[in-house]
């Protein structure tokens, strides 16, 4: 059966540029079936659901509902609420956690601070602090947006909570269907596409050690897609794998052709070509898609370490 994540694999679109945009991931626990677009269409309060994605707009903050890996028929809601809060800007990351036993307690948020990186609402008005545990690794399940979703993502799922991983969630939308299965990492915000299980536990590894895989890496969520492209192309290209090293402190130009400056904490920058080009021949952008389409993908054209300060260098 081919499906468009078969196709985007058999034709070897890369995955590198294409995560999700988010400096701060906002996540809550709703068990249940979820519709497509599941913050108004679950077992959350569809009112609710509108509140939150009003207030979370322009501000940084992506709105997400997760839940425990395993079967989904309509078994209640749950007394107690996981929610968790995420900041992905290298320099102050931070992954908070926190119960409610009402959900529209995140009304109270103050989304805007969130996003900015200020975790100080979150912990005082949800009684929040510190997450303690194992990183979060959050899988793409909805297959209300795309069978994909559900046809792969469930069976990683499912692996990964079987292997004893205790921060393995399922999570409502992460974009990049064709990239299925897809799965975003927390505390730092890299995500990655085709991912199997024992990739993923490579991954996890890793990032408790403070360290990025980049194989298969889609992006770090904090950044736009050009800005993604441009800091992995930088760590392959000086093997930097540190987690927080790199940061993007500047892009240039508009689409299709960019100039992103990544810097180094030890002081080094560098200037990365980034140009979107059109993935032919045209294909499925999802299984739900009636006529093709030509994703746009981000090709890095050169990377170039500047001598001097990047201001000196415009």
């Amino acid at each position: 059966m081919s499906t468009c994540s078969t196709v985007s694999h058999d034709l070897a679109e890369p995955v590198s540029g294409t995560a999700a945009t988010a400096r701060t991931w906002l996540l809550l626990e709703q068990s249940g079936p979820w519709g497509a677009k599941a913050l108004t269409s679950s077992h959350l309060d569809p009112a609710l659901g509108r509140a939150l994605e009003a207030a979370a707009k322009d501000t940084g903050v992506r709105i997400a509902l997760i839940r425990r890996p395993g079967r989904h028929a309509d078994s209640g809601t749950p007394t107690i609420r996981q929610v968790y809060a995420a900041h992905t800007v290298p320099g102050n990351v931070w992954l908070h956690s926190a119960t409610t036993r009402d959900p529209r307690d995140l009304l109270g948020l103050d989304l805007a601070a969130l996003g900015s990186g200020d975790h100080s609402g979150f912990d005082a008005v949800l009684g929040g602090g510190p997450h303690t545990g194992e990183p979060l690794a959050l899988v793409c399940t909805n297959g209300k947006r795309d069978r994909c979703c559900a046809l792969l993502g469930r069976p990683l799922a499912a692996a990964l909570a079987a292997s004893g991983v205790e921060g393995a969630w399922e999570v409502t939308h992460l974009g990049g269907h064709r990239f299925s299965p897809t799965l975003l990492v927390l505390p730092y915000g890299y995500a990655y596409g085709r991912a199997e299980t024992h990739a993923v536990m490579e991954v996890l590894h890793s990032v408790q050690e403070g360290r990025i895989v980049v194989e298969g890496c889609r992006g770090n969520s904090a950044w736009e897609r050009p800005g993604q492209a441009a800091e992995l192309a930088v760590r392959t290209a000086v093997r930097e794998y540190a987690a927080e090293a790199l940061t993007v402190v500047r892009t240039d130009g508009a689409a299709p052709h960019w100039e992103v400056t990544v810097a180094h904490t030890d002081g080094r920058h560098w200037r990365v070509h980034v140009a979107q080009t059109a993935s032919l021949p045209p294909r499925p952008e999802s299984c739900g898609a009636s006529v093709l389409g030509s994703p746009a993908r981000m090709d890095v054209v050169g990377v170039r370490e500047l001598s001097t300060s990047p201001a000196l260098a415009s």
